[in-house]
């Protein structure tokens, strides 16, 4: 909304300062100073009233050391994840911009699915809170509203790349023994492009179409390939979040985590949008993606701002609220800046956990039919799952196995970076 009128008042007025609303890079650094404000600031009252309300977190008996201190802790603080998010991005953004109103729906969608099965565990007093297929349902329903509007929106585009091939004249003669190596001179078409093209990591020709996937079918068949794009986006959508969820399990790591995501995810949308920097580092560049940064500094503020009240020892839970909604933005956002190939990497902590939990029942179902219940009870594969509480059931305080993992992330995103000349 400033951005609107601050440009109204430098365009009929000139309004001395008016016109620095036009840089991406203020107006993200705004939206983090303002998501920490109120994350931080108003969080603290947002706490209070939760635990007015004596909505509190109903802990399971695990096992695990500090477990029970943690009993009655206020959840639902995705709440205060969700308004440090939304409030900077509706002053300081483009909110024409297609990438901006699709990250504010996201956002808006999985945090209201994760208020439902927080509304139903704290309120209903039902642990298993929202039921599994209609959790699903909501993710698949996200993801099928991405994919079409990422397939079919005119302003979704990409610049293709254009290379040249140029000989001095000497070079070109026959009877020159040795010819000079020919000199590539890449820039980028003036035409937006409709296109499923996306990153490949670690690739020299770092560029895919999903639409390569069923060229072979038929003459025309590369022009649907939105029947690879969009259940690929359904799937990401589903794994980051439900990742996200699974990580929230200790306190500070869902946050830290998604912190060290977001800056990473902020500087690959300021490259890919900014025509400089893509031809620079060569990589696609996307008309109209600068403006996720904006919105990714806010999502960066929010969860940094979040962790004064959640690291160890919490006063408050994001829950459901927060962390299906914090994978849900994470995915989108890698997705609109065609770099979800790299969230396996990027997204690292998220991925070994679920990983984690999967491995955990398949070996415990394995032994279970090959050697009965006993056995399998008695020889997991690790000693709780997910990961995490691996971990802490092998001793270590989950201050420090907060740390580790989080400077396991920056290392994990520092790789990313990488990736952006190493292939």
């Amino acid at each position: 909304m400033l951005y609107y009128l601050f440009t109204y008042l430098d365009q009929h007025f000139d309004f001395p300062g008016a016109g620095v609303f036009r840089y991406i890079s203020f107006r993200a650094a705004m939206a983090l100073i303002f998501a920490l404000i109120i994350s931080t600031v108003f969080g603290g009252r947002i706490i209070e009233w939760i635990r007015k309300k004596q909505i509190g977190e109903t802990i399971r008996e695990l096992g695990l050391e500090g477990q029970s201190q943690k009993a009655g802790t206020p959840t639902m603080g995705g709440i205060i994840i969700l308004l440090a998010i939304l409030i900077p991005v509706l002053l300081f953004t483009k909110l024409h911009n297609v990438y901006v109103v699709l990250m504010i729906i996201t956002t808006l969608w999985l945090g209201f699915l994760g208020f439902l099965d927080d509304y139903i565990k704290v309120f209903k007093k039902n642990k298993e809170g929202l039921k599994g297929k209609f959790k699903i349902i909501g993710q698949v329903g996200i993801g099928i509203i991405v994919g079409v509007v990422l397939y079919y929106h005119p302003n979704v585009v990409i610049r293709e790349r254009i290379v040249s091939n140029k000989q001095d004249a000497w070079a070109a003669a026959k009877d020159t023994p040795m010819e000079k190596p020919e000199i590539q001179i890449p820039t980028y078409s003036t035409i937006d492009e409709k296109s499923l093209k996306t990153t490949i990591p670690f690739m020299k020709h770092n560029e895919l179409d999903y639409g390569s996937f069923i060229a072979w079918l038929c003459d025309d068949c590369w022009k649907y390939g939105w029947v690879v794009f969009i259940p690929v986006v359904i799937l990401i959508v589903t794994a980051v979040s439900n990742g996200a969820n699974i990580t929230d399990g200790i306190d500070g790591l869902a946050a830290g985590t998604s912190a060290i995501i977001g800056v990473a995810l902020a500087i690959f949308a300021y490259v890919s949008g900014n025509f400089v920097f893509a031809d620079y580092l060569n990589i696609m560049y996307i008309p109209y993606s600068g403006e996720l940064v904006v919105f990714m500094a806010a999502f960066i503020g929010a969860c940094v701002g979040f962790l004064w009240y959640n690291t160890f020892p919490a006063q408050i839970f994001m829950g459901d609220t927060g962390s299906l909604m914090i994978g849900g933005i994470i995915a989108v956002c890698a997705i609109c800046i065609r770099k979800e190939l790299l969230i396996p990497v990027l997204c690292g902590i998220f991925f070994i956990e679920n990983l984690s939990v999967i491995l955990q029942v398949a070996y415990f179902k394995y032994q279970k039919k090959k050697r009965g219940l006993e056995y399998a009870q008695q020889h997991r594969l690790f000693r709780m799952a997910p990961l995490h509480h691996h971990y802490q059931k092998s001793g270590i305080h989950e201050a420090k196995i907060v740390v580790r993992f989080l400077i396991v992330g920056i290392i994990l995103a520092a790789l990313t970076f990488i990736t952006l000349k190493l292939r």
